[in-house]
């Protein structure tokens, strides 16, 4: 098949709910509905849509869930696209094509234990992945869900976060970088919380996902605890725009984000994100 035949043309999806995500107000929420046919396909933890803004242009979003007959994507506004986005409420009709990339490797996980890392918005395309392993809890091991932000208002997901602390079965720890009035956690970086998670590294399978040098940092924290590099996965945000590997714009040295990834093993990885303005 050629690259054009695998373009696909957005298919209208309706916002049927909009929702906050932190306190700083600047993350949302949206369930999503397709209008008439669309929504056939199967969607993965991991994977990534582009969303688009009639008129405007489309960002590739990930997949934060997974309902019958509707998806969840988490939103930051911080561009163009993004902030003409942020200003559709419920009701209004968006274009969507996708599914697209690599997804976490659950199925290969299961039989040892979990651990999954995230630092700010890098949550978003986690969370599906941990509402599913812990749907199916009992497929794995010690599961482990460690969570960095910047300061408290920025903590998204706190309903959910509050519920899979409260699990005996899951052993969950959050950090911030600054702390602000009333905060009684842990202060610091997320790597910290890597050096205390129990886990047993040589059956340990580690989903990664946020900030490109908070991701290079937790890898080395994980190999220095004795994690194999093969069971290190990371999830990476390029500048995605045709989504099919065809435009160039999300090459990582021999990588195409939005086709070989947004999931990539360690070692495929080892020594590219040091390179500076790679």
């Amino acid at each position: 098949m050629s690259v054009a035949a695998e373009v696909q043309l957005p298919a209208p999806w309706r916002i049927v709910a909009r929702q906050i995500e932190n306190a700083t107000g600047d993350v949302f929420s949206w369930t999503l509905e397709p209008c008439g046919e669309a929504g056939g396909a199967a969607f993965r933890p991991g994977q990534f849509n582009m969303l688009y803004a009639y008129g405007l242009g489309e960002v590739p979003i990930s997949i934060a869930g997974v309902e019958p007959g509707a998806l969840r994507h988490t939103l930051r506004a911080v561009g163009g696209v993004t902030r003409a986005l942020a200003r559709l409420e419920a009701g209004e009709v968006i274009g969507l094509r996708g599914p697209y990339g690599s997804a976490w490797p659950l199925e290969a996980a299961q039989g040892g234990d979990l651990v999954i890392v995230a630092g700010g918005l890098g949550l978003a395309p986690l969370r599906q992945a941990i509402v599913q392993a812990l749907a199916q809890r009992e497929r794995y091991g010690r599961v482990c869900i460690l969570y960095g932000t910047r300061t408290p208002a920025d903590v998204l997901y706190g309903g959910e976060l509050a519920a899979w602390a409260a699990r005996r079965d899951v052993e969950f720890a959050i950090t911030v970088d600054r702390a602000s009035a009333g905060w009684g956690g842990e202060v610091g970086v997320v790597t910290r919380l890597v050096a205390r998670a129990s886990f047993d590294p040589e059956r340990t399978t580690a989903l990664v996902c946020g900030p490109e040098i908070m991701m290079r940092f937790t890898a080395e924290a994980l190999l220095k605890r004795g994690v194999p590099q093969a069971s290190i996965h990371l999830s990476l945000e390029r500048n995605m725009k045709c989504a099919v590997g065809y435009c160039g714009h999300c090459q990582l040295g021999p990588h195409f984000i939005c086709r070989d990834g947004p999931v990539l093993p360690w070692p495929r990885l080892a020594g590219l994100l040091e390179v500076p303005e790679l």
